[in-house]
Order: C-alpha cells, then sequence, then structure tokens
C-alpha cells in the first residue's frame, strides 16, 4: 500500500496514517554536519 507524503525535512518524512488523523514517520539513515558541510549515511 502506497501512502500519501505529508511532509519531508532533512531527518524525517511523514505519511498519512493508516487511520484518520494519525501520521507514519519514516526516520531517514542520512546524518549531516557543520551546516551539511559533512554528510554520513547511519
Amino acid at each position: 500500500m502506497r501512502r500519501k507524503k505529508i511532509y519531508e525535512g532533512k531527518a524525517k518524512i511523514l505519511y498519512e496514517g493508516p487511520e484518520r488523523n494519525t501520521l507514519v514517520q519514516y526516520f531517514k539513515d542520512d546524518a549531516t554536519a557543520f551546516n551539511n558541510k559533512k554528510k554520513a549515511v547511519i
């Protein structure tokens, strides 16, 4: 089942949840430091 993306930021993505008025949070495996000058995958 494909969910509708509500928001995508630096660290996570929010999707519509399975029930009304709920969300699913997906945390990305990327990490940044020093104003995005250093990047790594955790």
